[in-house]
């Protein structure tokens, strides 16, 4: 039997113009996403969720409610009720958005993980990223895949809270800058492919433990942690497994726990390390391949705000400088080099000159490049125009009384700065630019760029330009005052960060799936109110006859009998058949006797409300 939302082998149109990104437009959170980003959405597609899929949903929010009544933080079911989100069956993007939009938020669906600097802007944006699939009835307990109980039933609920709405916001907005490594995305494919996996009906254990095994292998092999790779960490250890409260009664907030029955049940036992949460959380690696072995406790919400802005101010985007250049060329990714004019060079950083003060002197970057000015590419200066790179010098001219960028006409008339004439431009360290000007360019009057013409750029008797490399485009600012991931205008800029090749299967019923989807709609059915006991006692028969490998539609089956006191006879055989179940399969122990449990004892308090 499998449970499993099955996606499209090919992603579905998310034109602007399609049907189901019209629906999502409706939400002013999603109307300001940035192009860009919209390649990651894919339709939900929510009738192709089955009677299971909803049951698996069902269970999970069940027994999660059992426990988390008394250990998750207070704002959780208040949450549940304001996000929308009912235990009886899985919440369509849809009805989510028009519920999320009242606190400022939205939710999109993607496929599977996607690259991290994308999942942080999404929540820059105030906008939650749902994996839309289901996980498998057999990894009901726990998925490392990211799937819709974990996304919708785990993260949606706790951003009820302002604060920690405010912190999942400024995280993507931090996140969105953190310089990554190539390995940095080495180990999201293979997490990505491992998660895939996992969820694949029929997958081979040999093929899960060798892709185990290499994301281990990557994870203990990352070298110098980048700043991605340490954000990710808080991420991980605040936003997916965090406490609150105190080291000795700590409440559940992390989505990872309020989404795993099976790690939600044992997370706040003594076998688990509680850690004060603090900066140095950033130094704690994760394995997703396991169960965590300690979690960390936050004193409340504005405190992971506070951390939050003590790990940012060791960012490159924040230091700039030689460090931000250095952690630029280090990724070779697409970087942004913010000059301090406001100019932004965005490009593979491949080399730096610096002064006998550690400051940058010279830039150049080795790939396709743009120039922008507040996030906007400025015209006649995109990657195909400076498609082999761009070279530049950072710093004040000799004996000057003020900052470059902030040379006015006059000022540059005095220098013999002029359109049309040829000029030679002495640098304070020591690099000279002499060729024709062919012009001069402000933004916000500050003095960002200028052209040049037959130039030729030196530097300790070596040529950092030559005039037969064409026209030189010279950046003007006295230093880099930030450095982050990503191009400045992502829509002018083809991004590396595209989507993965790699799909999450669609999944192939078979008849005898399809007629057990057919038995759990119709206890589906019969809780709506089509109260016909006959259909108790025909779907007991059929599923012992042809799907005695079922545990779960035996479990509702009981539970229905023993709310409305029906059919004593069935119910004890129903028990027997649990109990038989469980005995000759193990791993099957304890999901029953939570069933069973339930069963015997309906859920009070919040059920009303939130199913």
């Amino acid at each position: 039997m499998t449970s499993k939302h099955p996606s499209s082998d090919s992603i579905p149109d998310n034109s602007e113009g399609s049907d189901f990104f019209q629906k999502l437009n409706t939400n002013p959170a999603i109307q300001k996403l940035p192009n860009h980003l919209k390649q990651f959405i894919v339709d939900q597609n929510y009738i192709a969720y089955t009677p299971i899929d909803h049951s698996v949903w069902r269970y999970v929010l069940r027994q999660n409610h059992r426990f988390l009544i008394e250990h998750a933080h207070e704002i959780y079911f208040e949450g549940l009720e304001k996000t929308g989100l009912k235990i009886e069956g899985i919440p369509s993007i849809e009805e989510m958005n028009e519920i999320l939009s009242k606190i400022g938020w939205g939710a999109v669906s993607v496929d599977g993980f996607i690259p991290p600097a994308a999942f942080m802007e999404f929540q820059q944006h105030r906008v939650l990223v749902i994996a839309a699939d289901m996980r498998q009835i057999n990894h009901i307990e726990y998925t490392p895949s990211p799937d819709i109980i974990h996304e919708a039933a785990g993260h949606a609920p706790v951003i009820a809270d302002p604060e920690y709405a405010e912190y999942l916001r400024r995280f993507g907005e931090v996140g969105a800058k953190a310089m990554s490594s190539k390995k940095d995305f080495e180990l999201y494919e293979a997490i990505r492919k491992l998660s895939i996996l996992k969820e694949t009906p029929g997958a081979s254990q040999h093929k899960i433990d060798t892709l185990e095994k290499d994301v281990l292998h990557k994870q203990d092999n990352l070298g110098e942690p980048s700043e991605m790779a340490r954000l990710s960490r808080l991420h991980w250890w605040t936003v997916e497994y965090g406490l609150v409260g105190t080291l000795d009664e700590p409440k559940i907030y992390g989505a990872g726990i309020l989404s795993s029955i099976g790690e939600a049940a044992t997370c706040l036992s003594d076998e688990v390390k509680k850690i004060k949460y603090d900066l140095s959380t950033q130094d704690y690696p994760f394995d997703i391949t396991t169960k965590q072995p300690h979690l960390f406790v936050t004193d409340n919400f504005k405190t992971l705000i506070k951390i939050l802005e003590q790990f940012a101010n060791s960012m490159a985007f924040r230091i700039g400088g030689k460090y931000g250049v250095e952690q630029a060329i280090n990724s070779h990714n697409t970087a942004t080099l913010l000059y301090s004019s406001g100019l932004q060079v965005s490009g593979i950083c491949s080399e730096m000159l610096i002064n006998d003060s550690n400051e940058p002197i010279f830039i150049k970057t080795s790939s396709k490049t743009n120039l922008a000015v507040d996030n906007k590419e400025l015209d006649g200066h995109s990657i195909e125009y400076h498609k082999d790179g761009f070279s530049s010098p950072v710093g004040n001219l000799l004996d000057s009384q003020k900052d470059f960028e902030d040379y006015n006409n006059d000022d540059l008339t005095h220098q013999n700065i002029k359109v049309n004439s040829d000029v030679t431009l002495n640098f304070e360290s020591g690099i000279q630019v002499t060729g024709t000007c062919t012009s001069i360019k402000f933004h916000n009057k500050k003095l960002i760029l200028i052209t040049f013409k037959d130039c030729t750029v030196t530097y300790q008797n070596k040529t950092l330009f030559d005039p037969s490399w064409g026209t030189y485009d010279m950046a003007v600012g006295s230093k880099i005052i930030s450095v982050s991931s990503g191009a400045a205008d992502k829509d002018a800029f083809e991004q590396p960060t595209a989507i993965s090749k790699t799909r999450v299967i669609k999944v192939k019923y078979s008849e005898a799936d399809k007629n057990l989807h057919k038995l759990y709609q119709q206890l589906r059915e019969y809780r709506a109110g089509d109260k016909n006991q006959t259909v108790l006692e025909e779907v007991w028969q059929t599923l012992q006859k042809e799907h005695g490998y079922d545990w779960l539609l035996a479990v509702e089956l009981l539970e229905i009998l023993i709310d409305e006191k029906l059919l004593s006879d069935l119910e004890k055989e129903i028990r027997i058949f649990l109990t038989e179940k469980k005995n000759s399969d193990t791993s099957l122990k304890k999901l029953i006797d939570d069933g069973i449990n339930l069963a015997d004892n309906p859920l009070k308090s919040h059920a009303n409300s939130a199913s």
